[in-house]
């Protein structure tokens, strides 16, 4: 869903931007994208793309990329170590850091204060809530990047 947000945020803001997404396990690799999100991105008018597949993050995608967002302290910690074990060295912020309402914090410890709400076991309501989360977060990731690229 992140990824679907910020290329619609990106394409809007006129930034010419490449945005992936991949995660940090392979047990979902090759999946397309979950009907459930699907369906929550196509409630805010913004289509799944449905050629979209699953894949696990590779020592490549950190020197690849500028910035990567995790959505859980867990996450950013497994991408942190990747980065180190392949001398790469993107910015890494938790993606809630961009939303200006979510807790500040100072320090790695907290982190998970900043844990985008996992829907996967849950239903359109916990979907709903999880896009709420990261459609506050867009505009914040969108003005760091033109702030990067002014």
């Amino acid at each position: 869903m992140a990824e679907a947000l910020l290329k619609n945020a990106f394409v809007k803001a006129g930034l010419d931007v490449v945005v992936d997404s991949a995660g940090i396990s392979d047990e979902e690799a090759g999946n397309p994208i979950d009907p459930r999100a699907r369906r929550a991105l196509a409630s805010h008018g913004i289509p799944g793309k449905p050629e979209h597949k699953a894949r696990l993050v590779t020592p490549k995608d950190m020197a690849k990329f500028d910035l990567v967002l995790p959505m859980t302290a867990y996450h950013a910690h497994a991408l942190r170590q990747l980065a180190v074990k392949s001398g790469a060295r993107p910015e890494i912020k938790m993606m809630r850091s961009f939303d200006p309402k979510a807790p500040k914090i100072d320090d790695f410890e907290d982190e998970h204060l900043l844990d985008v709400d996992d829907p996967w076991y849950g239903g359109p309501r916990e979907f709903a809530n999880c896009l709420t989360e990261l459609v506050a977060a867009v505009p914040g990731v969108v003005d760091h990047i033109q702030k990067q690229t002014a």
